[in-house]
């Protein structure tokens, strides 16, 4: 029997609002029938969350864990638990009883029902700090939306939906959690959605999340929108550059030689713009060899030829 939903948990240190969350989410799952299983995924915990998983499993069977053996990262978590879910649809949330499992309903029905790939929820009305939380959270949405062109006005919300197709497609590392949306996307799901949900204060601990997210959250999605564009073609990234820049050194460098021969009272090199002309045609050399180190690279890779096919038509006799 397949299950209709698999609900995956990143965590740390949550050891207080587990039982409850656990208790919610059976309620909600029982009150509309669903079959389901909830994944635990102890990303390094130093107090008692793991026993308490453990705990909460032997008690109900559709709760399962996995414990890291030291701090990875949420989207480590997430990786994992996508490759462990089994259900037709993949629900995920976070441990702090600030997403709010009466939410799951809907989030399957529009994937199920409304044919979304990936729903993402929004929470319009947040409990957070306005200035550390609430204003960097705005600007970042509205890079992210402007430089992948995926519109969600909380790209970063930890209640998501997603069609099993879409977790089993996609590997998120670093810091990447934040913008699955926008690697979904470059996957070829495009069919994303948006809910207003539920934003609710936090109940037990604190936030483990600092300053140091918004520098890395920039530095991920310019490795995401790279790797979008350019992750099997490096070459037509660097290659163009390289060319660009050295062109612009050689028109340089050809005008002030014509400069020497009709006017020979210059000296090229006694010229600052000649030693811009040489770097560049230094740089524009050098960029042009990273494209061929990253077409090596590339064509060496194990997933040079891989690629998501959505449907396959053989007539073959």
């Amino acid at each position: 029997m397949s299950l209709n939903i698999s609900v995956i948990v990143p965590l740390k240190n949550e050891e207080e609002s587990l039982p409850e969350l656990a208790a919610w989410i059976d309620r909600v799952m029982r009150e509309n029938k669903f079959t389901y299983e909830v994944w635990m995924i102890d990303d390094g915990s130093t107090d008692s969350s793991w026993q308490v998983i453990q705990q909460l499993g032997a008690e109900n069977p559709g709760i399962k864990g996995i414990k890291f053996q030291r701090n990875y990262g949420k989207s480590a978590a997430l990786n994992e638990g996508f490759a462990a879910a089994k259900g037709d649809v993949v629900i995920t949330m976070d441990a702090d009883l600030q997403d709010s499992p009466d939410e799951i309903p809907e989030l399957y029905r529009m994937i199920v029902e409304d044919g979304y790939d990936l729903v993402s929820g929004w929470k319009k009305k947040r409990y957070d700090n306005a200035f550390t939380k609430n204003l960097p959270s705005k600007l970042y949405n509205y890079t992210t939306t402007r430089m992948s062109g995926v519109k969600l006005h909380d790209m970063n919300c930890g209640l998501k939906s997603y069609r099993r197709k879409v977790v089993k497609s996609i590997e998120v590392y670093g810091e990447m959690h934040r913008y699955i949306p926008v690697i979904a996307k470059w996957n070829g799901f495009r069919n994303i959605g948006e809910k207003v949900v539920e934003h609710r204060a936090r109940k037990y601990g604190t936030s483990k999340f600092g300053l140091e997210r918004f520098i890395n959250g920039f530095l991920d999605l310019a490795t995401i929108m790279f790797i979008g564009k350019f992750g099997k073609r490096p070459m037509h990234f660097f290659g163009a550059l390289g060319t660009l820049f050295f062109l612009l050194g050689f028109i340089i460098a050809g005008y002030l030689s014509l400069a020497k021969i009709f006017y020979d009272k210059y000296n090229m090199t006694d010229r600052p713009i000649f030693f811009l002309a040489l770097l560049a045609m230094i740089i524009g050399s050098q960029l042009f060899l990273t494209g061929f180190i990253g077409e090596l690279v590339t064509r060496n890779a194990s997933e040079r030829n891989t690629y998501l096919v959505e449907a396959r038509l053989d007539n073959a006799q």
